[in-house]
């Protein structure tokens, strides 16, 4: 199949595909005698894993890591658990300092009158220096 196919099979653009292909992140793609790409069913498998993959939020490094992990048929699944939670523990952080940012947006929300008046703590807040306390 060629580029169009395989970009609708996997869901990932064109421009992406050769992106990942000139990464390394997908395995180097065949090339007919006119010179273009040849997908077949594997590489767009491959595809489908990046997309997945990145559909979770993994990093292009950690793709990486885990199709090496995916390829690799003597790993130890303890690995790729290992890589995940890992990666669960880092979104944990994300979400807890994500909603620490609502509280405080939501504070400054609260105090703003919202009116007609120009006057607006919002703005005088985030003029202020931050407090490190």
């Amino acid at each position: 199949m060629n580029i169009g196919e395989a970009a609708a099979a996997s869901g990932i653009s064109r421009k992406m595909i050769r992106y990942y292909e000139e990464i390394g992140l997908l395995s180097p793609v065949p090339r007919s005698n006119a010179g273009y790409r040849v997908y077949n069913a594997t590489i767009v498998q491959q595809l489908s894993f990046i997309r997945r993959a990145r559909d979770l939020g993994f990093s292009l490094e950690r793709i990486k890591t885990l199709m090496d992990l995916w390829h690799n048929t003597d790993r130890q699944s303890a690995d790729v658990k290992a890589l995940a939670q890992q990666y669960m523990t880092e979104l944990d952080q994300d979400i807890k300092n994500l909603q620490s940012i609502r509280q405080q947006l939501a504070e400054l929300v609260e105090q703003c009158h919202g009116d007609g008046q120009p006057d607006c703590s919002i703005l005088d807040s985030l003029a202020q220096p931050k407090s490190h306390a």
